[in-house]
C-alpha cells in the first residue's frame, strides 16, 4: 500500500503556525538567556538545570559506578542506617571540664584547630591570629611575636578539631587550659567536646588575641568553666535535643541565630550556677557575661551535631556527609563510609552584609567548624524556621524558605526529631549524600560569619556560602574507587 506524498504546502503549513503565533520558550540551563529572550516579546521558562557532576566525566563515571543496581541496593541500606543512627542519636550534655582532662589525647603543648589538617606555615590570618593569642593564654609564650616563633618552631602539635572529637567555631582553635563542653551521645555512647563562647566582642575564635582577649580568656578559665562544671553537677545530664528541638520552633536557626537557644539553656543551667560554690559577685559577673549576647548555645549545639553526626561514621558503603569544616583556605568533607579521609577543595568567599567601615575585600575565605549544624540539618538548612536570620546574612524570607526546600533535595531523610513549624512540622533535611549534590549539582547552603582576613581584628560581616563542589567530586570518586565490585 503506498503512502500519499505530503505537498509543500501542506510541510509548510506547521512551520508557518509555528512562527505566526506566540512563542513559549523553554530555557534550560543558563539563565542568563531569560533577559534577550523575553525582550523578543516571548514568554520564556527557565528550566534549573545542570549537568551531573558539573560537567565532570570523573564524576559521571564515578556516578555510574555507583548507580550500578547491586552496589546501589548496598548504599541505600547502609544510608538508611546512618541516617537513622544521626537522628536517633540522644545528646545530652554531662558536664565541663579542661581540655586537658577531658578530651582524649589532649596534651600542653596541642593546638586545636578548625577545618582539615593545615600546618603554620599555611595558616590565614585569623587562625595565626588566635594560635598565637592561645600561645600567650597558656603561658608558653610571652607576646605575640615570640607566640609566632614558638608556632613555627615545630615544638606546637597542630590537629584538627574534628580529629579530636571536638568541634570549634570560626578559627576553632582550643588549647589545654580551655574548658569544654561534654556531649554525650546516650544513644551510641560517643562524646563530642568543644570550647565555651567567648561571646560576640573582640575574641580569640575570630583571630582577635590583643591583652583583653586574653584576659577574658584567663576569666573563663578560671571563673566560667569551673562555675558551669558545678552547675551541671547540681543539675544532672541536660537532654540537648530537647532543647535544640525548642529552639527552632522558637524562631532559631542554630547557627547564627541563638536567642531561644540561649534562654533555654541558660534557664537550665541558671539553679545550677546559683547552687555552685562561687561568691554572689562571681555569680554576677557570669549572669552579665551569658547576657552580653545570644551567641552562648552557639557552641553547644554544635556539639549536639558532632555528637550525632560521630554515630554514623564507620558505615561500610554510606554515602552520607558526616563533617563539613573549613579552616580559612581549604574546605574538608568526610563521608560515613570512608572514615577518618579528607576531601578538600578551596575555601569560598562568604557573601552577605559587612559591619560599618569593612568592604568585601577585607574578609577572610570561610572558616569553622560550625558547619557541623548544616551537616546535621540546622543552621543554613533550617532558615524557614528563622525568617529574621535574613536581617544578618542578607537575602529575603522567600529565599530563607527556598534553602530549606532545595536541602530536601540532597539530603536523605527528614528528622522527626527536630521540626520546622513553618512547614507543617517536616523535620530537619537530614543526611547530606554526596551522590546528590553531584547528580543534582545543588551545594548545600551555609550561614556563617565573616573574619577579617587579618589577625587581630575580627568579625566583620555574616553572610551565605558553599562548599567547593571539588570536595565533592572527590568523595564521591574515592567512594566509586573503594566500593567498585564489593557488591559481587
Amino acid at each position: 500500500m503506498s503512502t500519499p506524498e505530503l505537498t509543500t504546502s501542506e510541510t509548510a503549513a506547521p512551520a508557518a503556525a509555528l512562527f505566526g503565533s506566540d512563542l513559549n520558550v523553554v530555557n534550560v540551563g543558563l539563565a542568563m538567556f531569560d533577559t534577550d529572550i523575553a525582550a523578543q516579546g516571548a514568554r520564556v521558562t527557565t528550566l534549573d538545570w545542570t549537568p551531573p557532576g558539573g560537567g565532570s566525566v570523573e564524576a559521571a563515571r564515578a556516578l555510574d559506578t555507583l548507580d550500578e543496581p547491586a552496589l546501589a541496593a548496598r548504599i541505600e541500606e547502609a544510608n538508611a542506617e546512618a541516617v537513622e543512627r544521626i537522628t536517633a542519636a540522644r545528646p545530652m550534655l554531662v558536664g565541663y571540664g579542661r581540655a586537658l582532662d577531658v578530651v582524649p589525647g589532649m596534651t600542653p603543648t596541642t593546638i586545636l584547630h578548625a577545618g582539615p589538617p593545615i600546618t603554620w606555615d599555611r595558616m590565614n590570618g585569623p587562625m595565626r591570629g588566635a594560635v598565637t593569642g592561645a600561645l600567650v593564654f597558656e603561658g608558653l609564650a610571652e607576646d605575640l611575636e615570640e607566640a609566632a616563633e614558638v608556632a613555627a618552631s615545630g615544638r606546637i602539635t597542630f590537629k584538627p578539631c574534628h580529629e579530636m572529637d571536638t568541634v570549634g567555631s570560626m578559627a576553632g582553635v582550643t588549647s589545654a587550659s580551655m574548658y569544654m563542653h561534654i556531649v554525650r551521645n546516650e544513644t551510641h555512647g560517643n562524646t563530642a567536646y568543644t570550647n565555651l563562647s567567648e561571646q560576640m566582642a573582640k575574641i580569640l575564635r575570630m583571630g582577635a588575641n590583643d591583652e583583653s582577649v586574653v584576659e577574658r580568656l584567663i576569666w573563663m578559665r578560671d571563673v566560667f568553666g569551673p562555675m558551669l562544671k558545678e552547675a551541671v553537677e547540681f543539675t544532672g545530664p541536660i537532654d540537648l535535643r530537647l532543647l535544640l528541638s525548642q529552639a527552632i520552633h522558637m524562631g532559631d536557626e542554630c547557627h547564627n541565630r541563638n536567642g531561644a537557644g540561649t534562654l533555654l539553656l541558660f534557664q537550665a543551667l541558671a539553679p545550677g550556677l546559683l547552687q555552685s560554690s562561687f561568691t554572689t559577685a562571681q555569680k554576677k559577673e557570669v549572669f552579665d557575661f551569658v547576657a552580653s549576647s545570644d551567641y552562648f548555645s552557639g557552641p553547644t549545639w554544635m556539639a549536639v551535631a558532632k555528637a550525632a553526626l560521630d554515630a554514623a561514621n564507620g558505615i561500610e558503603h554510606s554515602t552520607i556527609v558526616t563533617t563539613m569544616a573549613r579552616n580559612g583556605v581549604d574546605f574538608g568533607i568526610r563521608v560515613a563510609g570512608l572514615p577518618g579521609q579528607w576531601f578538600t577543595g578551596p575555601a569560598q568567599r562568604v557573601v552577605g552584609p559587612m559591619f560599618a567601615g569593612y568592604r568585601p575585600e577585607d574578609s577572610g575565605l570561610d572558616i569553622g567548624d560550625s558547619a557541623i549544624t548544616e551537616t546535621y540539618g540546622f543552621g543554613g538548612f533550617a532558615m524557614s524556621a528563622a525568617p529574621a536570620i535574613v536581617a544578618l546574612v542578607g537575602g529575603t524570607v522567600a529565599e530563607a524558605t527556598q534553602y530549606t526546600r532545595d536541602m530536601g533535595e540532597i539530603t536523605t531523610t527528614r528528622n522527626p526529631n527536630v521540626t520546622i513549624p513553618a512547614l507543617d512540622f517536616q523535620g530537619l533535611p537530614t543526611g547530606i549524600d554526596v551522590r546528590k549534590v553531584i547528580d543534582t549539582g545543588i551545594l548545600p547552603i551555609i550561614n556563617t560569619a565573616i573574619a577579617h582576613k587579618e589577625a587581630g581584628i575580627g568579625m566583620i560581616g555574616a553572610g551565605i556560602t558553599h562548599p567547593p563542589a571539588e570536595a565533592f567530586t572527590k568523595a564521591v570518586t574515592a567512594l566509586a574507587e573503594t566500593f567498585a565490585g564489593s557488591s559481587s
